[in-house]
């Protein structure tokens, strides 16, 4: 398995864990026992920064391809 692919699976689990901890979070403030613990209302932070390195590693990982983005794309001229 190549880097890449490492990644972008490393990112769809770390999205489960997220969505699981946003989840947590709203059960535990729909208890109305007054506000839940700082564990459970920090908690999706650490995914949620997870998943924003990881995406954007995967975002601009087709810029840096072979060619790059310049390579895909025509220049045009400017219409007046």
């Amino acid at each position: 398995m190549s880097a890449s692919n490492a990644i972008r699976r490393f990112h769809r689990w770390v999205s489960i864990a997220f969505t699981l901890t946003v989840i947590a979070n709203f059960v535990a403030m729909a208890q109305g026992k007054g506000a839940p613990p700082p564990w459970i209302t920090y908690a999706p932070l650490v995914p949620l920064a997870l998943l924003l390195l990881t995406g954007l590693y995967l975002f601009a990982l087709p810029y840096f391809a072979k060619g790059g983005f310049e390579a895909k794309r025509p220049i045009r001229p400017a219409h007046r």
